[in-house]
């Protein structure tokens, strides 16, 4: 019966005649929808606390105060719809759950307004009380303010924020400037955020220190962070819905910044961690190179490597798989070598963790600390492996010199003097032979590696660490000498 819908009926029915521009501006701007961010406290209404009602003249008591509330927001900011998901989600609809958890994400994108309801912070709040309100320790609010283009913050008496009447938050410096500071999320980042699995570790380590009340949220609520659609399984551990979300990360985009955690195990696979706060700490960066320094050591290696050998070590690492799960099982391509001895250092023993001097093979030296008792059977068949997993940004992409040029584009000069990637003479040499040696020069740097116990069965598992195992090769001949090999990991 109401105005809106005559004029949209009327546009699309009675005046075929109307271009369809008009007619999509009438239906967009009829179904725009206003979604709500909060924290769920006390008794909040469900779907059948509100259907065939009207919300206005329910109880004000307890969630159904706050439902007024958002929706009289929404409605004097000209919407129609407003969606909340303590009363819009049927929850004895398994079918109906599915589709909501997998499409939240996408809701909230496509909300003209996003209300974010901060019950904790208090009309007489300074600037300051959006950091440190509870909302920003929950798990489901992360993609909520993510998700949206034009959010909007409410303090408890449903106020604006700091009386921020400008029209979206996400445009406010001050605001987001806040919210920065509270989550550790760079503010263009919150602006411009984009869904995917690029950028895995750090989209992990934005949702490490968030809390939801199921123990499965903790995954369920990244789905959409990382465009995935997965089943919702609730009664599943935690350790399992976290690992069906990882491994779906990994599998798909051949990521493995997914694997560089410090902590825990998980029961689903040990390459993987139980908790998600295993993501708190910073990934493991490589050192930085100059290209002085690498041209430097490019020009060292020319002498004692021959094309064939450097260009073979190149080759036999491209033509590598990325890394895949099977039943659980993850099948990972890396660099292996073997250890040779495991000495436990008393000394430094703790409580509940053991410090080890490990050596193997073709690295230096290292110390590993974990919880785990680790005991060497024999040299002649390895219990243990420091791995280096495969990264295929080591074999560094082919237009270092100009992101707009590919080294197809680049000509070449008729003269026996070439030019490297990077644009410095070196006679005689191809730009196949240059990246093996750029690749070789990558590999003699230090890497965060694995330790990994071998099964019965052939298999192997990983070692989990309360720190970064840094490890390198001792010299060229190491690297040169390396065993390529793809791992099955229980």
């Amino acid at each position: 019966m109401s105005s809106e819908y005559k004029m949209l009926f009327s546009s699309t029915i009675l005046h075929q005649d109307i271009q369809m521009e008009r007619i999509e501006e009438v239906v967009m701007k009829y179904f725009r929808f206003a979604m709500l961010s909060h924290r769920w406290e006390g008794k909040e209404p469900l779907l059948n606390s509100i259907q065939n009602e009207v919300v206005y003249r329910l109880n004000p008591a307890g969630g159904i105060g706050k439902l007024q509330s958002f929706c009289k927001v929404a409605r004097d900011a000209g919407y129609s719809w407003a969606w909340s998901d303590t009363c819009c989600i049927d929850k004895n609809n398994i079918v109906e759950l599915q589709e909501a958890f997998n499409s939240m994400f996408i809701w909230y994108r496509h909300s003209a307004l996003t209300v974010v309801y901060l019950s904790d912070v208090l009309p007489t709040s300074k600037p300051g009380a959006l950091a440190r309100s509870a909302w920003n320790t929950r798990g489901w609010t992360f993609q909520e303010f993510m998700a949206p283009k034009v959010v909007l913050f409410y303090q408890r008496d449903w106020n604006l924020y700091l009386g921020d009447r400008s029209p979206n938050h996400k445009k406010s410096t001050a605001i987001m400037q806040e919210l920065e500071n509270a989550t550790g999320i760079h503010l263009q980042a919150i602006v411009t955020f984009h869904p995917g699995m690029r950028g895995a570790r750090e989209k992990l380590r934005w949702a490490s220190k968030r809390v939801t009340t199921l123990q499965e949220d903790v995954a369920y609520s990244l789905f959409g962070i990382f465009g995935v659609h997965l089943p919702v399984i609730y009664g599943e551990k935690k350790q399992n819905a976290l690992g069906r979300l990882l491994q779906e990360i990994v599998a798909r985009s051949g990521d493995i910044t997914a694997l560089d955690w410090v902590g825990k195990s998980s029961e689903f696979n040990s390459c993987l961690p139980a908790d998600i706060t295993s993501y708190e700490a910073l990934p493991y960066s490589l050192p930085y190179l100059s290209e002085d320094e690498m041209q430097e050591r490019v020009s060292s290696l020319r002498n004692v490597l021959t094309v064939d050998s450097a260009s073979s070590l190149y080759t036999l690492l491209d033509n590598l798989s990325t890394p895949r799960f099977a039943n659980c099982r993850l099948h990972l391509p890396c660099i292996a070598f073997p250890v040779t001895e495991v000495r436990r250092n008393r000394a430094q023993d703790q409580e509940s963790y053991f410090t080890y001097e490990v050596k193997a093979d073709g690295l230096r030296d290292l110390l590993i600390t974990t919880s785990d008792k680790l005991i060497q059977s024999s040299r002649a068949r390895p219990t243990f492996l420091l791995v280096h997993p495969w990264n295929r940004s080591l074999l560094e992409p082919p237009d270092l010199a100009d992101d707009t040029q590919s080294v197809e584009d680049w000509s070449v000069p008729e003269s026996p003097l070439h030019y490297s990637l990077s644009g410095f003479p070196v006679e005689g040499d191809s730009e196949s032979y240059l990246r093996a040696l750029r690749l070789i020069v990558h590999l003699e740097q230090p890497f965060c590696g694995f330790l990994l116990v071998r099964q019965r069965g052939g298999e192997y598992k990983r070692i989990a660490s309360d720190h970064h195992i840094i490890a390198q090769v001792k010299d060229m001949t190491s690297v040169h000498d390396t065993n390529v090999r793809t791992l099955e990991i229980l």
